[in-house]
């Protein structure tokens, strides 16, 4: 469901070719994640220095999910080394529960070319800051889903990234409106650092869920917990009810720790 403040909305635009950067959220003390920032004290934190680029400012009454802040700049923390891209080996992939029984797959190539759409929304880390108003471009979510339908039976999405990251989503959230695989933030490709060259974004979760370096998405039959999400962090992750943690979780969001 969507809170009414988020007024994300989605734009379809012109095909392009294109290629792509990273996006992320920081993390500050040991309590918050990041498609590549270790919150918990036995991991260790890798923090990339704040981008030149001045975070937008909210339009007074601009309205924020409780808890958080408009920073200056965007940070850019992961966990972990910058994947390295290669476009002559590098794919993208569902698996898992397909209509069809079969494993997908796309080059580089193939995914430069299908349809684009741009969406603008507010960006929510759970680290407590809000980039108001992003402009990302790429591919909707709907669009992978029609290019690889799910079973019937499919529930939630695993959402794989290079070197192991997962984030788990409900089948609703990855097919909603502003759901999308992006190559472009505010007109640029994304950097390295921010998810190059494709990132899941999910305006209506807390930014871990928007997976960096996706590779792979995995339609599952039931839920099931993804990188953070074993490691302490709310399943379900919505912003506007401050879903931080796993000790908030009632007992049908998630399955057990």
């Amino acid at each position: 469901m969507r809170h009414p403040e988020t007024s994300a909305r989605q734009v379809s635009v012109p095909q392009t070719s294109v290629s792509l950067s990273a996006l992320l959220r920081p993390v500050t003390g040991t309590q918050e994640p990041a498609n590549g920032t270790q919150p918990l004290a036995a991991a260790q934190q890798v923090q990339q220095a704040p981008e030149v680029q001045q975070a937008p400012e909210a339009a007074p009454g601009h309205v924020l999910p409780p808890g958080q802040y408009v920073p200056k700049a965007w940070p850019a923390l992961h966990y972990g080394p910058v994947p390295k891209f290669h476009p002559g080996t590098w794919d993208l992939r569902v698996s898992g529960a397909t209509e069809s029984g079969r494993e997908h797959r796309w080059s580089w190539d193939e995914i430069g070319s299908m349809p684009r759409c741009r969406v603008v929304a507010d960006f929510h880390c759970v680290t407590k800051f809000t980039i108001p108003a992003v402009a990302w471009e790429g591919i909707a979510a709907a669009e992978l889903l029609r290019a690889a339908p799910p079973a019937d039976a499919v529930t939630h999405v695993m959402v794989w990234a290079d070197y192991g990251y997962s984030a788990n989503l409900t089948i609703d959230d990855f097919a909603a409106d502003d759901t999308l695989l992006a190559t472009h933030r505010n007109g640029a490709e994304l950097t390295p650092e921010h998810g190059y060259p494709l990132r899941l974004v999910v305006p209506s979760r807390y930014a871990w869920k928007s997976v960096k370096w996706v590779r792979a998405i995995e339609y599952l039959t039931c839920d099931r917990r993804g990188f953070w999400e074993e490691r302490g962090y709310h399943n379900i992750a919505d912003p506007w009810r401050e879903q931080r943690y796993s000790y908030q979780e009632l007992p049908d969001e998630g399955p057990p720790l």
